[in-house]
């Protein structure tokens, strides 16, 4: 009984001597953290774009419906037809210039928002790049006899 131990007990001698690279998984976890972190941030940066977009709109919102009443009391207490039409072409025309300044200022916060996110990710990911790089390249000085 004790031949077949030794030849048991041998094998491992021979896994022993045998180096197997390993990763530092610890790493690789620290890095997936990094990058749900990164994720969370670019999220938060989404958000935060998205309630100034939202309170923005909303400002607009108000201003256009001031704008209209006020359009209501000027075109009512005008003298004859002719000055109230007037009031109305001129309201049309700075409701139309209203109008294009509001969406390319909105425009403009979602592209910036955007741009803000991404900016985010890609910083991360060029530090991931990096940080494997690094750990691929620790991997051959680490072993599991280590």
């Amino acid at each position: 009984m004790a031949q077949p131990q030794r030849k048991f007990a041998g094998s491992f001698k021979v896994l022993e001597d045998f180096k197997i690279p390993s990763y530092d998984f610890n790493a690789f976890l620290s890095i997936g953290q990094r990058n749900v972190e990164a994720l969370n941030a670019a999220n938060q940066v989404v958000a935060e774009g998205i309630q100034a977009i939202a309170k923005r709109q909303s400002e607009i919102v108000k201003s256009g419906a001031k704008g209209v009443i006020g359009l209501f009391r000027e075109v009512y207490s005008s003298e004859t037809p002719e000055a109230g039409a007037a009031k109305q072409a001129e309201f049309v025309r700075s409701a139309f210039e209203n109008a294009m300044a509001n969406v390319r200022e909105v425009v403009e916060m979602v592209s910036k928002s955007n741009i803000d996110a991404t900016e985010v990710l890609t910083t991360r990911l060029t530090e991931v790049i990096g940080e494997v790089s690094k750990v691929s390249a620790n991997k051959g000085k680490k072993s599991n006899n280590d």
